[in-house]
């Protein structure tokens, strides 16, 4: 089919050897890279690290508790009962968990350049379910007035722009895209590996011997020699009587640069992603105290601007006009941030103990029922007549 579309544009079988990257494009087919191989969403996924890469960040982003905050005079309260909380805390159509949807938006952003795509349902202008179609069905295609408006296409019909939530990538193309030398790279590394092992690899050692032998005689030689030195025998002193010379076969130094080839890229595809390497399980370099550094950078160069594009993505697309400007979608972070029990347990101590906090407070943050008594301010490490006690308080429990 393609062969035939590409004589009746006037393309000759030859331009097809090379293919021309405009052609390819018009079926949603990368050319092939410097490397001889084609990297789209599809095969890129292959390559492990990039699994990886996108799974680290759109699962930790999916696995964020999810709220809609109303701004009511100075400050911000949750708007629990509002619809959107209902659609990404629960479910966001019939057949779709929230938790879901924002994964797969967020892992589409990511490998593909047109990004992540979902319809929002609305029934009397309040939206009832949010879908997400495949890139085939639900498309984008930037406004030919150069004002970086995009059109959307759904099933091949035009759909409002305001009725679509997309999440895109930086400089408009995905970072599988940008980085599709280096996957393609990888892709070809791990084909050679599989050839290279699928074959048996190559022989430990060659025995040559000289002069003129028939089959027979060489079967036998064969036969002997792994019967004196095959299996348990592995290693041992080898002898060889008569015309017989051994030849051991090691690696050339293009082969021993093989393994650090691989982790290079592994290591390039995580600077395409913003990803730390230990995050690809790449642990060659972690440390205990590098490990947890490279965990806050994660967070806040790696997640963090993804989580502010789905938020005003999702923001933009879910409240009407008159919403727009008091409500919001947030993603809370403090779960990323938490740390581990006995860490908490004296921040919180501290914080008591300077009356900075109250215990109900403490006890709402771990997700625990508040205490009569709770909400007074005092120091629990110091009696009401040592300096440092409780201030006096107006009442309230």
């Amino acid at each position: 089919m393609l062969d035939r579309l590409a004589s009746f544009l006037g393309y000759t079988k030859k331009s097809l050897a090379s293919p021309d990257g405009d052609l390819l494009a018009l079926f949603g087919v990368s050319s092939p890279t410097a490397s001889g191989v084609n990297v789209g969403p599809g095969t890129a996924l292959q390559v492990p690290a990039v699994k990886c890469a996108v799974q680290a960040i759109s699962e930790a982003v999916a696995t964020l508790d999810v709220k809609v905050m109303r701004r009511d005079g100075g400050t911000e309260v949750e708007a629990s009962d509002h619809p959107v909380a209902g659609l990404l805390q629960n479910r966001t159509n019939d057949w779709t968990p929230g938790f879901e949807f924002v994964r797969d938006i967020t892992a589409s952003a990511l490998i593909y350049d047109s990004g992540g795509l979902a319809w929002v349902n609305r029934v009397e202008g309040r939206p009832v379910e949010i879908i997400s179609y495949d890139a085939a069905h639900l498309s984008a295609q930037r406004h030919e007035d150069g004002s970086g408006n995009y059109r959307y296409f759904l099933n091949g019909r035009e759909v409002p722009a305001a009725d679509i939530i997309h999440l895109r990538s930086p400089f408009g193309r995905s970072p599988v895209s940008l980085a599709r030398e280096s996957v393609g790279l990888a892709l070809t590394l791990d084909a050679h590996a599989a050839r290279l092992f699928g074959n048996g690899a190559r022989p430990s050692g060659v025995l040559t011997v000289k002069g003129k032998t028939s089959p027979d005689a060489v079967r036998k030689i064969r036969e002997a020699w792994h019967l004196a030195h095959g299996g348990t025998n592995s290693g041992k002193t080898a002898i060889i009587e008569g015309e017989t010379e051994y030849a051991s076969l090691t690696m050339t130094s293009v082969d021993a640069q093989f393994l650090e080839l691989t982790r290079f890229q592994v290591l390039q595809i995580a600077r395409a992603f913003r990803v730390p390497p230990q995050m690809l399980y790449d642990l060659e370099r972690a440390t205990w105290s590098n490990s947890e550094q490279m965990g806050r950078e994660f967070l806040t160069y790696t997640l963090e601007p993804w989580l502010r594009a789905l938020e005003g993505a999702l923001r933009l697309a879910l409240f009407s006009a008159e919403e727009y400007p008091t409500h919001r979608v947030h993603f809370e972070r403090d779960d990323l941030t938490r740390a581990d029990l006995g860490a908490r347990a004296t921040a919180y101590s501290s914080l008591i103990a300077s009356r900075v906090v109250n215990p109900n407070e403490v006890r709402e943050w771990e997700g625990l029922p508040s205490y009569e008594g709770g909400a007074t301010f005092a120091n629990p490490n110091t009696g009401n007549s040592q300096p440092g006690a409780a201030a006096p308080q107006d009442g309230g429990v």
